[in-house]
């Protein structure tokens, strides 16, 4: 995907200041932001890469960076990663695709050398960009791709505060026509931001296997 996106840009005759991703597991962000990180790493562009996860499950906000298994059962070896602890069980949002107690490992170091910047928002926040997108655009966002969108408008907001041009690129990863019923609920006001238990990420960090 990224790599496209830079055959995309080309043909644009363009280059992103910024990159923005919805960030559950890391596969799907990393697919996008990588190639525009190793642009970066050689010193052809110097690019703002952002990437976004619920807040309901903010291993990359609020996780610890550790050895962990990457599932529920402890079957995984251990890696390196940012994480809630595998035990961990997220509260239930219509994001499913974003909810993993982990992140993906490269993801994780890109973070800790402070090459990816990562940042949490609500569902009903990522919702909210949906539904502006989806007005602005016709297309309806997949839950999980609002949080990307969340994230593009917010930065495109920063420039307009700051009086300043970026060109900001983001992954649109997939329609929500068969999310029909989140959308419905919250146009409703049905939907609720479910806050993760800390106690129960402490209890699940305390359970981190020990690593010599």
């Amino acid at each position: 995907v990224g790599q496209e996106a830079m055959r995309q840009m080309e043909l644009a005759d363009d280059y992103p200041d910024v990159v923005v991703g919805c960030t559950g597991g890391g596969s799907n962000f990393a697919g996008l932001s990588f190639p525009f990180i190793g642009a970066k790493l050689r010193g052809e562009h110097d690019t703002r890469v952002v990437a976004v996860e619920p807040a309901n499950c903010p291993s990359l906000t609020k996780g610890k960076y550790a050895y962990d298994f990457g599932d529920t059962g402890n079957l995984t070896p251990l890696v390196k990663m940012h994480t809630l602890g595998s035990s961990f069980l997220p509260p239930a949002s219509h994001a499913g695709g974003l909810r993993y107690h982990g992140m993906a490992p490269l993801v994780s170091q890109l973070v800790e050398l402070g090459e990816i910047a990562p940042t949490a928002y609500t569902q009903t926040e990522c919702f909210d960009a949906g539904i502006t997108f989806a007005r602005a655009e016709g297309i309806v966002p997949a839950p999980e791709a609002n949080h990307a969108v969340k994230g593009a408008i917010t930065e495109a907001m920063r420039c307009k505060e700051e009086g300043v041009s970026r060109a900001i690129l983001f992954n649109l990863c997939g329609h929500g026509y068969f999310d029909m019923q989140a959308y419905t609920d919250y146009n409703a006001g049905k939907l609720e931001d479910h806050a993760y238990d800390e106690s129960e990420v402490a209890m699940a960090l305390a359970g981190l296997p020990s690593v010599a």
